[in-house]
């Protein structure tokens, strides 16, 4: 969805190198490089993983800023530790790399719409050097 709302902008392609849907646990080993230890020891959805995910994603494309989310948008899927909502979102550039923690609120649909606005404004806020 991030990388749908980015390309829905004419000449994005000047700025936007690629997305990668890593749903699966063995997308995110094969395609972004993270380690089966990390995801069996703290989870897909966690702070770990996601970001090795945007370590993985800067490294494969070669991008200056990479951003990754992993979550459970539901209806199912969600546990006492990890709620349906629960949603990491990793930033990296050159100087910086920072995974923040969201429990969001509403049906799949809107979990996935607000997790990819958060995710894009905090590109946004990164490049015009404002503190999120």
């Amino acid at each position: 969805l991030i990388a749908h709302r980015i390309t829905e902008v004419p000449g994005s392609s000047a700025y936007f190198l690629q997305g990668v849907v890593t749903y699966s646990n063995e997308s995110k080993e094969e395609l972004l490089g993270v380690s089966p230890a990390i995801v069996e020891k703290y989870g897909p959805v966690s702070k770990e993983t996601a970001e090795r995910m945007v370590s993985g994603v800067k490294k494969h494309s070669g991008a200056t800023i990479g951003v990754a989310t992993t979550g459970i948008a539901g209806p199912s899927g969600g546990t006492p530790d990890t709620p349906v909502g629960r949603v990491f979102i990793a930033l990296a550039a050159e100087d910086m790399l920072e995974v923040k923690k969201y429990d969001f609120l509403g049906d799949r649909h809107g979990i996935k719409l607000i997790a990819s606005t958060v995710a894009l404004d905090r590109v946004r806020r990164y490049l015009l050097g404002i503190q999120a």
